[in-house]
């Protein structure tokens, strides 16, 4: 996942011109668009369109003068666990508070939700420390639940419980977690 480098400071954009809000089905392309520099650097997997178009309610976009500049998501993997997805911000706005305002946001909704403990696999370990995420090595779910969770056909779900084959796929990337 890629972020802003730095949390918002006085010398941020406006936040009141940032707003965060649920995606919606004409964001899908936008956020395409912004992801897709981050799969060509490899800091994000490529997610095809239709992918996106099916996951569209677990995303929200951040936009600034009508124009979407960041986007990230909110997957559900249990009943008290949650994965921060795909956070990718506009270069133009990096460092002004658009990954932070979005994580903020993601964050409200896992609680509305019942989660207690949000996931993350990233490059960005700095900015996820500095929003109370740290990192870990052991597991995070207990037999019974890994049990369940194996069965997931989702690609996301498999690098959380760090399977064999997708290990190519985390290479250099840290685990972390926060407890909400």
């Amino acid at each position: 996942m890629t972020v802003d480098a730095t949390a918002p400071d006085s010398s941020a954009a406006d936040p009141s011109a940032l707003t965060v809000r649920p995606a919606r089905t004409g964001d899908v392309r936008a956020m395409r668009d912004l992801i897709e520099p981050y799969v060509r650097r490899r800091i994000l997997l490529g997610k095809e369109l239709v992918t996106l178009f099916e996951a569209v309610q677990e995303f929200v976009v951040a936009e600034r003068d009508g124009q979407v500049v960041g986007c990230g998501a909110l997957h559900v993997m249990w009943e008290d666990l949650g994965e921060v997805r795909t956070i990718a911000v506009a270069e133009g706005v990096l460092g002004k508070g658009v990954g932070h305002a979005m994580l903020e946001s993601l964050e409200q909704r896992a609680a509305d939700l019942g989660l207690s403990r949000l996931f993350c696999l990233t490059f960005e370990t700095e900015f996820f420390s500095r929003h109370g995420f740290v990192e870990v090595a052991e597991q995070v779910v207990g037999p019974d639940v890994f049990a369940e969770l194996v069965r997931s056909p989702d690609g996301g779900i498999a690098e959380f419980l760090d399977l064999a084959h997708v290990k190519p796929n985390t290479l250099g990337n840290t685990r972390m977690l926060k407890r909400l």
